[in-house]
């Protein structure tokens, strides 16, 4: 029943699937974003799977999807008076001056001191610290400010056309994605700005401009838009500040940082955690021509060349190649991996995509796309509580070790409704607060449980069985009940076998969802015909929830349905029209009996 779709990329332009031209109001926002469950529409609503899920996060990169609203995150009100405080007196550049003048900003719109308020968070690591955190974004964003612009409806046209380079967010006030990227996108204007990059960064209030936003291309909030020399072009970068900037650097003529001394590697090592260092003799030749391709190519790693092998070992100590070399860098256990292939711009990023992730992947806000588009197709996902998760992580390491490249680890905190919930309702556990481990082979569209102690020994069993096939898919299934003196059985996953395809007898089975709006209706027919055909003893009438209950032979996404599973050929049920009145109902049925002497001679 349950169809499972590889992890896809997700674009920036779709974090809040909700547009300037749908919504009148916040009010209607949220009637909007929490009034149905998954992708469940008023007339065929559809249990949550995996395809529903992933399906529904290609407009959610945050994972904070319409099914489970995210909860606003909380900080103190002092954060956000000290940030008023400091946008009051900051000196930025207005919508309507010259980007390379700086003004007092008195003018400035009360939307932007909204917009760029910081989201509170829940928890935290005391209330110094938390409050140290908050005064760094708060001077982050401060210094943002003086650089960049706020665009209108008089100048966003003149000021794409007449610079090289403008990197746009378009983005809402009430938009929560909003507010979470802005902290990132202020961190990355000041790192352009400190590289001399001539990338000039600026903002747009799409509610409050909804022409200017439709003319540049901004359909959803929020939306990052680079134009080169007036022309658009789509983000497909991370979202982390690092991400921008180095996407950003990329795509205007930097793709790789050459290093030339022992005291610039050194300042690199600090800036980077995450990088490519390729070491050639000369920078030239087929070699490296692929790898500058690559480089190029490539959206979120930090390329960087040299070609002197001392300085090249500060960067990977344990380099040992005499001739050209290329390897990947992380900040991690496993940190230091060379590439063996080809010289091949193809096999270059190939390689990447399969090292670039650490040992065990945190999902977090802001790497869930790049996690979601990795080639890797069998994924682990471990979920547990942050304080079991630390005792986890070290053995978790030791058995991804083993099945690098062959199977992503993930670990999600379990008390994160909005990361963790969605994918524990696939195996029908959202209520859970143990460790659970559960993994999924997105090339044969399943997903699997560990039902056993998620030991260190369990684990990596579960993982190698997984890797070898040799592991039974999951499905849901709800506890057996009692059918005893029923007129309507209720079938589950685990006696679906029993109760319909191996049974000696003709299943009239209707298939529905809790929420299912036109499913009362049917199932109201279905009790009705059942006491009508009483009488009939080689004919059984029952139902299942979908919602769940899941079984690989019933593969139906459309509810209600009624299937008709005749003897002797359970495997092709004839469906039946769920529009139809019940006594046209009863003549398809008796039809399908072909036993008329068994049927009811009351007519409904």
């Amino acid at each position: 029943m349950t169809l499972i779709l590889p992890f896809t990329f997700i674009p920036i332009s779709q974090f809040c699937p909700f547009t300037h031209d749908s919504l009148n109001n916040l009010h209607q926002l949220r009637k909007i974003s929490g009034s149905k469950p998954f992708n469940q529409d008023s007339e065929n609503p559809q249990p949550p799977t995996y395809t529903n899920l992933k399906q529904h996060r290609k407009t959610s990169p945050f994972n904070k999807t319409s099914m489970f609203p995210a909860k606003p995150t909380s900080r103190s009100m002092l954060c956000t008076f000290t940030i008023l405080l400091l946008l009051t007196s900051t000196i930025f550049v207005t919508a309507n001056e010259d980007p390379t003048v700086e003004t007092d900003n008195d003018g400035a719109d009360s939307d932007l001191q909204e917009l760029i308020a910081i989201d509170e968070q829940e928890g935290g690591g005391g209330e110094e610290q938390q409050q140290g955190d908050q005064q760094k974004e708060a001077e982050v964003l401060s210094k943002a400010q003086r650089i960049v612009l706020e665009l209108n409806s008089d100048n966003a046209r003149r000021i794409t056309d007449q610079n090289e380079f403008v990197l746009i967010l378009g983005y809402a006030p009430w938009c929560v994605r909003s507010a979470e990227l802005m902290p990132q996108f202020a961190e990355a204007a000041n790192k352009l700005k400190e590289l001399g990059s001539p990338v000039l960064m600026a903002k747009l209030d799409a509610e409050r401009y909804p022409k200017v936003a439709s003319t540049l291309g901004i359909k959803g909030f929020p939306t990052l838009l680079l134009f080169v020399n007036g022309t658009s072009q789509v983000y497909t970068g991370g979202f982390s500040g690092e991400d921008i900037v180095i996407w950003a650097r990329k795509k205007t003529g930097v793709p790789v940082i050459r290093i030339s001394s022992s005291v610039e590697a050194e300042d690199f090592q600090k800036k980077y955690h995450l990088f490519v260092l390729g070491l050639f003799d000369k920078f030239e030749g087929h070699d490296y021509e692929e790898f500058i391709k690559a480089a190029t190519i490539d959206n979120e790693i930090q390329f960087v060349e040299v070609s002197s092998s001392a300085v090249a070992k500060i960067l990977f100590p344990n380099i040992n190649a005499k001739d050209n070399f290329i390897g990947i860098v992380k900040s991690e256990p496993e940190k230091y991996t060379a590439y063996g292939g080809i010289f091949e711009k193809d096999t270059i990023l190939q390689f990447l995509e399969y090292n670039k992730f650490p040992l065990v992947t945190i999902l977090t806000e802001l790497n869930s796309a790049r996690v979601y588009s990795s080639p890797v197709k069998l994924q682990v996902i471990v979920f547990a509580d942050a304080d079991d998760f630390k005792n986890l992580i070290q053995p978790l390491q030791e058995i991804a070790r083993k099945f690098i490249s062959k199977i992503m680890f993930i670990y999600i905190d379990i008390a994160d409704e909005n990361q963790a919930k969605p994918f524990l309702t696939l195996f029908g556990i959202e209520d859970s607060e143990n460790t659970v481990v559960t993994a999924f082979d997105n090339r044969m569209s399943s997903k699997y449980l560990l039902e056993s102690n998620p030991t260190p020994s369990n684990i990596e069993e579960f993982c190698s069985r997984l890797l070898h096939g040799s592991l039974s898919p999951y499905f849901k299934s709800q506890p057996i009940p009692d059918n005893k003196e029923k007129i309507l059985q209720v079938v589950v996953g685990k006696t679906f076998d029993d109760l319909v395809l191996s049974s000696p007898k003709n299943v009239l089975l209707e298939v529905y969802t809790p929420w299912c709006i036109s499913c009362e209706t049917t199932t109201k027919q279905i009790e009705k015909l059942a006491k009508q055909f009483k009488g009939v003893d080689n004919l059984v009438f029952a139902r299942i929830d979908a919602s769940a209950n899941e079984h690989p032979k019933l593969q139906v996404d459309d509810y209600p349905t009624l299937l008709f599973y005749p003897v002797g050929d359970k495997a092709n049920p004839v469906k039946l029209s769920t529009k139809s009145s019940s006594k046209d109902l009863a003549t398809v049925i008796k039809s399908l009996l072909r036993a008329k002497e068994d049927v009811p001679k009351d007519e409904l």
